[in-house]
């Protein structure tokens, strides 16, 4: 029970909301950016009919790092009292990039929950190396892709590029132990009903091949990504199937602009 509850929550918003969107397109550009500081998207998590817990993802005020002017990225993630009881989730994942959004600076989370750890994500760009920092233990360097982003801020960076059914999307992503190239289909377009109402949406699917932990282990697994078919692109649904079920994070509610 306590290993099924751990993948649910986990797989649903970490490795949804980390690992499957990896779907911007060239770096380097001047892009539109449709959103802002102050936007907050609550998503409520259920496996199966258990609501498992609910995450947050959150553009907080402009900061400066080194003279420049950077945006920065939170997510939280969190688990019911029930699941509490056999896996408790405090989670916190904080990423930094350039104001033009054509790369990442700087990747953190810190898990407080069941188990306590931190990880510091640095990269260099000019050495092309990002490196990972786990509680004081330095990984060796890996080389990195230009134009790469963290698992957190490629999501954002997805959101800045235009959408049309058939379309492949391609971006570099790095989590500090190797740098990738994510790859997504931009399947369908649809309505889709969420707690907030029903929505124009494009229906988009990851590769899954550079996905590890129970995704490697099943054959049929999957992630699917509803966003909204305008120019902001929120995300509505994410949904798993993997080795221990389906899994399904929606959209709540929204603050800010």
């Amino acid at each position: 029970m306590l290993k099924s509850i751990k993948i649910a929550f986990l797989i649903s918003i970490l490795s949804f909301l980390v690992s499957s969107v990896s779907l911007a397109g060239e770096s380097d550009k001047k892009r539109e950016i449709p959103f802002e500081p102050g936007e907050k998207l609550h998503f409520e998590v259920r496996w199966g009919f258990i609501r498992a817990g609910e995450a947050s993802l959150q553009i907080l005020p402009i900061e400066e790092v080194n003279g420049e002017k950077v945006l920065r990225f939170l997510m939280s993630a969190r688990t019911t009292p029930f699941v509490d009881v056999f896996y408790k989730v405090r989670d916190t994942y904080e990423s930094l990039t350039d104001m033009g959004m054509n790369h990442a600076i700087h990747y953190r989370k810190n898990k407080e929950g069941h188990r306590k750890k931190e990880v510091i994500v640095r990269f260099d760009w000019e050495k092309m190396e990002t490196q990972y920092i786990r509680t004081g233990e330095d990984w060796r360097p890996v080389p990195l892709i230009s134009g790469s982003f963290d698992p957190l801020s490629v999501f954002y960076a997805f959101r800045t590029h235009d959408l049309e059914v058939g379309k492949e999307l391609l971006v570099p992503v790095s989590d500090g132990k190797k740098c990738v190239m994510g790859i997504a289909k931009v399947l369908k377009r649809e309505r889709i009903k969420v707690k907030m109402g029903e929505y124009d949406a494009y229906l988009i699917e990851p590769d899954m091949k550079d996905i590890g932990g129970v995704f490697e282990k099943s054959d049929d697994a999957k992630i699917k990504v509803w966003v909204t078919a305008d120019d902001k692109k929120i995300p509505l649904r994410f949904k798993s199937k993997v080795i221990v079920g389906s899994f399904i994070a929606e959209l709540a509610s929204i603050e800010g602009p």
